[in-house]
């Protein structure tokens, strides 16, 4: 009975996460991306830029898969209130597909996106192999992992955890702040959907697009063991960039294979490749983000 209810609330989950990634048309080339679900405080930013991918896509024939997106996050979010994506068509050409996209809440821009699409040509090929790893089956889940070490933790971070997402993660080398023994700034996480979103390619690149901006900012922070959760710490996305290689389904386990060459000035700059798991590389990620000092919040 336990395993049939995890069963039913993994695809509840599943399901909200695809209305998430799902954008509603209003008018010619404006859209509409639902608020966070109980969602409270700033926006996830990936959630923002699935959304905009989402509303690009929608404005493009269905033989140009999105191959690269770049996005500036331009003001906080508001979780609880629904965006706005106005898309402007720059260009559709002989073989690839221009679009620009900007957020609006409240009557002003949070984020700026442009993102290109490109009909499927054959070409040369090489890629980096992928790094070994731990399987996942290998490896607990964050949540199990703090179950073990409850009494170490910050309450904040207990909470963040305690909250049920759609995607499971995995991780080979314990961030902080489950350990804060400096260490290089690079991570391995696995993750996938808690259950199949379909066969819809476009889907899986907006899954994609949202995934892949969790972990990557705190891969500056391992050589420091500075957390999220610290509250004489500040964080954010300035920005974010994605290039897709080739099909893959978020629904089966990915490899996030996370680095970071550079931080100072209070900005960490973070690089990303993901594998499947059978060692094709799908896509590159990168982002510079603020990682900032403060006054501990009380």
């Amino acid at each position: 009975m336990a395993d049939e209810t995890q069963q039913i609330d993994d695809a509840a989950l599943v399901r909200a996460f695809v209305d998430i990634l799902t954008v509603e048309r209003i008018e010619e080339n404006f859209y509409r991306g639902i608020a966070t679900p109980q969602g409270r405080g700033r926006s996830f930013g990936g959630q923002v830029i699935a959304q905009a991918l989402s509303a690009a896509t929608m404005t493009v024939p269905d033989d140009r898969p999105a191959h690269s997106l770049h996005g500036y996050f331009m003001r906080p979010g508001d979780a609880t209130q629904p965006v706005l994506y106005r898309v402007d068509r720059d260009r559709d050409g002989g073989s690839f597909t221009t679009r620009r996209v900007v957020a609006i809440q409240h009557g002003a821009p949070i984020l700026n996106l442009a993102a290109s699409f490109h009909v499927a040509e054959p070409g040369l090929f090489h890629q980096d192999d992928m790094p070994r790893a731990t399987p996942p089956e290998d490896l607990p889940t964050e949540l199990a992992l703090a179950e073990t070490m409850r009494d170490e933790l910050p309450e904040t971070f207990l909470n963040w955890l305690a909250v049920p997402r759609p995607v499971e993660m995995r991780a080979e080398f314990p961030r902080p702040p489950f350990d804060r023994t400096p260490r290089p700034a690079m991570q391995h996480m696995w993750f996938r959907t808690r259950g199949s979103i379909g066969d819809d390619p476009k889907l899986h690149r907006a899954a994609l697009a949202f995934i892949s901006d969790f972990g990557l900012l705190g891969t500056s922070m391992m050589p420091h063991g500075r957390a999220f959760a610290d509250p004489d710490m500040q964080f954010a996305s300035l920005d974010h960039a994605l290039w897709i290689h080739d099909d893959f389904r978020v629904d089966d386990w990915l490899l996030y294979v996370m680095d970071s060459p550079w931080a100072g000035g209070a900005r960490g700059f973070n690089r990303g490749r993901i594998f499947t798991r059978d060692g094709r590389m799908v896509a590159n990620v990168a982002q510079e983000g603020l990682v900032r000092n403060i006054t501990p919040r009380t």
